[in-house]
């Protein structure tokens, strides 16, 4: 059993090693916790959490109504509302609860990674100016518009059909698209009249839109396969040119979350849930409050996967113009994930609303709701780095089925606030530093830049080993940037 120094005095007795990069607070640490709190790290990252509050917020999430087995949180886990970003908890059907701030803020913020036939020296001289059509195609910053704006009906079905109403009704994409995005790009719990008129406000022109804060878009290029069997599955070879898409579901997304935390807390005391902290306003899922909160979220989350369907229309639109119309140039989905949503999945013979906040699903092979071609090898998980660093395609384990309710993280994790790494970072120094590496970038503001700087996260490469270390996935290919486009 390893011990951590420099871990607080009430913590460091009771966290013990209890398997390959897995470690457990057990329900002994404080009365009120129904099941053990989980942490998958090494001793370097489990000590970078417990200078946040992202450990006591996990203890906190073991304390909810109906949760299953463990709350256990990812290597890149750091302080979040109410649940820690990084963490995953499985609540039992149909009493279980359901927590908006166990999904976030941006419901399905996710990954969309786009391959072409492409390889860097075919396109490395024009890249800057690529980089600079994508910018001034795809509106990023905070609250900006895009190019579609919806009408109430067609707001409607893209609340409720997701992807395929954009492929099939306005001929944003291909059939073969929906086959390579978790559900289909549809979730089909989704009800329109629970989403409020002010989320639909806030929506109704923000399809194809970036937005702010950590979501980017970034060309790439495939620096290193280390799986040849899987990244063969997947379509991806050495010097590849790719794009990863980050975004979610904007502020209609936003004010779905908004609206059901204020919801849940003022209905707390009627279903008598007595809270440590009340950011982690919940309902029963077979309560109204649940099932109206699951109806809007479902809503949300199709909003989120039409939003990077979009912008993966406006990305095939500049290389089409660039490249050409050649198959080569075509930039076709690899696989799209979510890493803010709830899903109602069997595991362990029970049924479970699953919360993944800043986590990826992450089947292992043989999963029925994976794509064929994907069968073999798992679930393609994608790991963002940071500006400057790398990004790491994996595929699910099968046994993160037991280690973790099939979840692997979603990125490096931060380490400083952005504050702090506005304090400590120049953002035209960060900037000129990246072109330097031969980075383009495409920021409209130094203090964003600074805001998002590498320093400002964990070594996403130690957070990988982890991943695979623990059994929840394994390493496919390492990505590094060429092109960064943020708000």
């Amino acid at each position: 059993m390893e011990t951590l120094p420099e871990v607080p005095q009430r913590l460091e007795p009771l966290i013990r090693q209890i398997g390959p990069a897995l470690y457990e607070l057990g329900q002994g640490f404080r009365e009120d916790m129904r099941v053990p709190a989980r942490i998958v790290a090494d001793s370097e990252l489990l000590q970078q959490m417990v200078q946040d509050r992202s450990v006591p917020q996990l203890v906190n999430v073991t304390t909810l109504p109906g949760i299953q087995g463990f709350a256990i949180g990812m290597p890149d886990m750091h302080e979040g509302y109410g649940f820690p970003v990084g963490g995953v908890a499985g609540t039992a059907l149909p009493d279980g609860v359901i927590s908006p701030g166990g999904i976030g803020f941006d419901i399905n913020c996710g990954v969309r990674l786009l391959a072409t036939g492409l390889r860097h020296e075919d396109v490395k001289e024009v890249l800057p100016e690529v980089a600079h059509d994508l910018a001034r195609s795809i509106p990023t910053g905070f609250g900006r518009h895009g190019r579609l704006s919806l009408s109430p009906e067609q707001m409607d079905r893209v609340l409720t059909e997701g992807v395929p109403y954009l492929v099939d009704t306005l001929g944003l994409g291909t059939l073969e698209d929906v086959d390579y995005l978790e559900a289909g790009g549809c979730l089909d719990g989704a009800d329109t009249a629970k989403v409020s008129v002010r989320a639909r406000e806030r929506g109704h022109d923000q399809l194809g839109t970036l937005g702010g804060g950590n979501h980017f878009l970034e060309v790439q290029r495939v620096e290193r396969v280390l799986d040849v069997e899987a990244s063969s599955a997947l379509g991806l070879f050495e010097r590849q040119l790719t794009v990863l898409i980050h975004t979610g579901s904007r502020g209609l997304g936003h004010q779905v979350c908004t609206d059901a935390v204020r919801i849940m807390d003022s209905a707390l005391a009627h279903e008598g849930i007595r809270l440590v902290d009340r950011q982690l306003a919940c309902a029963p899922l077979s309560s109204r409050e649940g099932q109206d909160y699951f109806a809007a979220m479902c809503a949300a989350a199709n909003f989120a996967w039409a939003n990077r369907q979009v912008l993966t229309h406006r990305v095939r639109e500049v290389f089409r113009r660039w490249f050409g119309d050649r198959s080569a140039a075509w930039p076709r989905i690899v696989y799209d994930v979510a890493h803010n949503i709830a899903k109602l999945e069997p595991h362990g013979g029970q049924r479970l609303c699953v919360h993944r906040k800043g986590a990826t699903r992450a089947f292992g092979p043989g999963h029925p709701e994976l794509p064929a071609a994907y069968r073999q090898v798992g679930q393609p998980v994608f790991i963002p780095g940071s500006m400057g660093t790398a990004s790491f395609v994996l595929v699910g384990q099968g046994a993160a089925e037991a280690i973790s309710l099939s979840s692997a993280c979603h990125g490096a994790g931060r380490r400083l606030s952005r504050a702090a790494s506005k304090r400590q970072v120049v953002g035209s120094e960060l900037r000129a530093a990246l072109n330097r590496q031969g980075i383009a970038v495409e920021c409209p503001s130094n203090a964003e830049l600074a805001e998002e700087a590498p320093l400002a996260y964990k070594d996403v490469d130690r957070v990988v080993d982890v991943v695979e270390a623990a059994g929840l996935a394994r390493k496919v290919a390492r990505l590094v940037p060429l092109a960064v486009l943020k708000g």
